[in-house]
């Protein structure tokens, strides 16, 4: 029973994946019939993104009031609806309006699924659960391609994803009853151990939470995670034409290499962790990032900034669902939900806000500065994360004597 709900789980994730790039994907074309500004787009992603972090923060307390599967299941209901409503939309205040349940569902069903993933299920598995997130990502473009390069338009293209929403709503509806019999069934037993085989660190065992700085290293790592992984995808194409003199094409082709190396890696992960702890794997990523950003940075022969591309995606697979997977380990399962969904915010307000910082400053200064960004970002992800690894490592030392 738990593997086939483990089955719907990772088909929630691909239709999570889904919307991610459909508006970047279709924009050129919404906006010319709609008759909006190119720059409108970023207010659709940010309007997306605001409901993505109000539901990401309140996702905790909605989860422990109706339950993941119900949660998962109104979630799911929200995007599909606002798919086919952008399918419909007759104007840009239609698309603004449809942005809201977008987010608000996206945001809610990711931070109840990892939740329910990192407390009940091996490290293996939420690896595995973000590569389907990958899939997802990269078949939702593919499938507005297909519909713009035929006689079809983007509300076709719209619809169909939502359409395919929609159809994970029945399957998620026909196993409600299969959330409960897991729940009633395997409660007590299925708390997982944290890496190294030691017992949880509960430090929730009262009413607070006994680490709150702990929390708050644990929420920097994600927003400079977050940070890292959005500025690369978003500027690594004008970074590699601009500095580089790549042409245009060939820039976009390295950077969907970069995704496919996250992707890849996610479901080489999967297998690793059956040797390798989360803590090893996280360390060895961002360590993995660095050298990447710093054959970006070198004045070496474009072939290395290539590599280094590839190095970053490869180096960033393993950290997120990893530090996604120890936070019950870290703070006990407890708090873990509501923990998890604030790392669902801060981690959208990085992919929000640092992005476009990059901008700013590129403007004043050059797009040269590309490498020295992610090397300030990944950096800022390692030394918060080593300092949260020796404040947990700490008080497990201060438990046993």
């Amino acid at each position: 029973m738990s593997t086939l709900l483990l089955l719907i789980i990772y088909l929630a994730f691909i239709s999570l994946g889904l919307p991610d790039s459909l508006i970047g994907a279709s924009w050129p074309v919404m906006r010319q019939e709609l008759g909006a500004p190119i720059g409108m787009a970023g207010l659709l992603s940010m309007m997306v993104t605001a409901g993505t972090i109000v539901s990401s923060l309140v996702s905790g307390f909605v989860v422990s009031r109706f339950g993941t599967g119900r949660v998962t299941l109104a979630s799911c209901i929200m995007t599909a609806a606002a798919l086919i409503g952008f399918s419909y939309a007759p104007s840009i205040a239609w698309l603004i309006v449809c942005a809201i349940p977008l987010g608000l569902g996206g945001g809610a069903v990711d931070a109840a699924l990892n939740h329910y993933v990192a407390a009940r299920y091996k490290a293996h598995h939420m690896s595995w659960l973000h590569c389907f997130w990958g899939i997802g990502a990269t078949a939702g473009p593919m499938i507005m391609a297909a519909y713009l390069s035929g006689n079809a338009s983007w509300r076709e293209g719209y619809f169909a994803v939502g359409s395919i929403q929609f159809a994970l709503v029945i399957i998620l509806f026909v196993s409600l009853p299969l959330w409960g019999y897991i729940a009633k069934h395997h409660s007590g037993g299925t708390e997982r151990q944290p890496s190294g085989g030691q017992e949880p660190h509960d430090l929730t065992a009262g009413s607070k939470l006994k680490n709150a700085r702990g929390v708050k290293y644990a929420l920097a790592a994600f927003l400079f995670y977050c940070g890292v992984e959005t500025t690369v995808g978003l500027w690594g194409s004008s970074y590699l034409v601009r500095v580089h003199g790549l042409p245009a094409e060939e820039a976009a082709l390295w950077v969907s290499i970069y995704y496919a190396g996250i992707t890849i890696g996610r479901f080489i992960t999967g297998f690793i962790t059956f040797k390798v702890s989360n803590l090893l794997l996280i360390r060895t990523g961002q360590i993995m990032t660095f050298v990447g950003g710093l054959l970006l940075l070198l004045p070496l022969p474009p072939g290395f900034a290539l590599s280094g591309l590839l190095m970053i995606g490869l180096g960033l697979a393993p950290i997120y669902p990893s530090m996604l997977h120890e936070t019950p380990a870290r703070f006990g399962e407890r708090h873990a939900g509501k923990i998890m969904g604030y790392q669902m915010a801060v981690a959208y307000t990085g992919t929000t806000l640092l992005p476009p910082f990059l901008g700013v400053l590129a403007g004043y200064t050059t797009i040269g500065i590309f490498p020295l960004y992610i090397l300030f970002l990944v950096a800022g992800m390692l030394l918060f994360s080593e300092i949260l690894n020796f404040l947990i490592k700490g008080r497990s030392e201060e438990g046993q004597t």
